[in-house]
């Protein structure tokens, strides 16, 4: 528990090339020890509080990319205690290079077997939040080889505006890769060892490949966002829809202090 909540220094340069690239991967953040208290609890709150029933072959491409839940802290207490843990809650606020950071939600990420592909996007397209001082920390309950679908990043995509209205789908997949392709942006992929953390901004375009693998797998997400943030007026229905689910009775203009929005870190210069 301790590990959790203890400080961890950014590598030299780290910051810059966030900045830059739009993300960074943080090799060794948790050993699995660390992780093991929270990585059943998690997985095993994910395959039980999910509502998908339809068999994996009927789905669509969303739905086959994995299974989800949203805001596990309210549910599980190893979840809780995960996503309010001071490690990786530092970490964003460093990388983003502000004063402190809120929960804007977490969310499980379980790939079945034989689950498919992650399609690109832009995470930011879902959320009504003023700025880009916007974080996610994916971080892998076990190690990730390529067959298993690691994240990848199109590095440097954050400044790139078009495909920002796609929601996931195969029309991101096709159109947001074309884009990529064209516009000159490198696609980064690697397989991630356990204790291994990404961060991505909410504006970097990402995808996963599928789960090529009879084994599942499971991923820990926490959604952070500056202190600060502004609710801004929603823009498109699943805007609308995450003001009512994740940030209730938040006001456009201001800033977003709910209980669903506590603030998980002060301090970062």
């Amino acid at each position: 528990m301790d590990t959790i909540d203890t400080p961890y220094a950014l590598p030299d340069g780290v910051r810059e090339r966030f900045e830059r690239d739009g993300w960074a991967r943080l090799p060794g953040v948790f050993t699995p020890e660390d992780l093991a208290p929270f990585s059943r609890g998690i997985t095993d709150a994910t395959v039980r509080l999910n509502e998908q029933t339809v068999p994996l072959a009927e789905r669509s491409t969303y739905d086959r990319a994995f299974l989800q839940v949203m805001n596990l802290w309210q549910r599980d207490e190893a979840a809780r205690a995960f996503v309010f843990g001071q490690r990786l809650a530092g970490i964003a606020a460093g990388l983003l290079g502000v004063r402190g950071v809120r929960l804007y939600h977490d969310q499980s990420l379980y790939k079945e077997p034989s689950g498919g592909i992650t399609p690109a996007h832009a995470d930011q397209f879902y959320w009504p939040l003023s700025s880009d001082r916007t974080v996610t920390a994916w971080v892998p309950l076990q190690d990730t080889p390529d067959e298993m679908g690691p994240l990848g990043f199109y590095t440097g995509s954050q400044v790139f505006d078009q495909g920002r209205d796609l929601p996931i789908s195969d029309e991101s997949e096709a159109r947001i890769t074309a884009n990529m392709q064209a516009a000159g942006f490198p696609f980064e992929v690697a397989p991630f060892a356990l204790g291994d953390v990404s961060f991505h901004r909410g504006w970097t375009f990402h995808k996963a490949g599928a789960n090529r693998t009879d084994r599942p797998r499971s991923v820990m997400t926490v959604i952070y966002m500056d202190a600060d943030m502004r609710l801004k007026a929603p823009e498109n229905p699943m805007q609308e829809n995450d003001h009512a689910s994740w940030c209730p009775g938040a006001v456009p203009g201001e800033v977003i202090d709910t209980p669903l929005n506590p603030v998980l870190y002060e301090g970062a210069p």
